[in-house]
């Protein structure tokens, strides 16, 4: 049986991913246990485990209430014990999710302990990558704890996935991503569609995640970056944008 991958905003403008065979789940960055428990209990499901990928409170703030609920649902992430407890991984280390096999990728940058969790099985219809907020749709996430330097080492290894990866970001920021990226990068047309399409999609209410590697290489001025100078440059502007 094919797990699907279900959407559950949260605050402003999270995103909770769920990851279902049908019958169990894995809740990825749980900031808010409500939503979670809503769906769970409307498609019921059980919840089987939690992933999380850094320990900003928005990511992690629901997980002891679910597991009040769901006391034997494993919770791993991050490369640090986090809500819970949860259970830290390292570089490399293979996590089993509903028999799909996904690894832990130390994506230090956002937060030092941030990781993102990378599965090419035949269980779903294309390679997923939940990167948090290391890689957004057409951005990346500041600079609290990391360097540039540990930010472009990140970006570097998630733009080493394959092309067709689908990126599951935590945060619906697309539409003010692709504003500066056309400031960014002002000759890029593959950009300036991009910007075109998504505010209609907002202006309509439609989620823009999850992105696709392949377009994030075009549209993406972080990941783009051709040096951590650059990327510096283009992080700070856009703190202040």
């Amino acid at each position: 049986m094919m797990l699907g991958i279900h959407e559950i905003q949260a605050f402003n403008d999270n995103y909770i991913w769920i990851v279902s065979d049908g019958v169990s789940a894995w809740a990825v960055d749980p900031g808010d246990a409500e939503p979670v428990l809503q769906f769970l209990n409307d498609n019921q499901l059980n919840l089987a485990g939690i992933l999380l990928t850094h320990w900003h409170a928005d990511h992690q703030g629901g997980v002891e209430d679910l597991i009040a609920q769901y006391s034997d649902a494993q919770v791993i992430g991050s490369t640090k014990s986090l809500n819970g407890p949860s259970q830290p991984v390292e570089d490399g280390q293979y996590i089993d999710i509903l028999g799909a096999r996904f690894v832990a990728m130390e994506v230090p940058g956002h937060t030092l302990d941030h990781v993102a969790y990378f599965s090419d099985s035949k269980l779903f219809n294309a390679p997923v990558a939940f990167t948090g907020d290391t890689l957004f749709a057409a951005g990346c996430g500041r600079l609290f704890e990391g360097s540039a330097e540990d930010m472009f080492s990140s970006l570097g290894k998630i733009n080493s996935l394959p092309e067709i990866t689908q990126i599951y970001c935590a945060h619906e920021y697309t539409l003010a991503n692709l504003r500066f990226a056309v400031v960014s990068e002002p000759e890029n047309a593959d950009i300036q569609k991009r910007l075109h399409d998504v505010i209609k999609l907002r202006h309509k209410g439609i989620s823009t995640i999850p992105s696709v590697l392949r377009i994030e290489r075009l549209t993406n001025p972080f990941l783009r970056s051709s040096s951590v100078t650059v990327l510096a440059s283009r992080r700070q502007h856009k703190d202040h944008f």
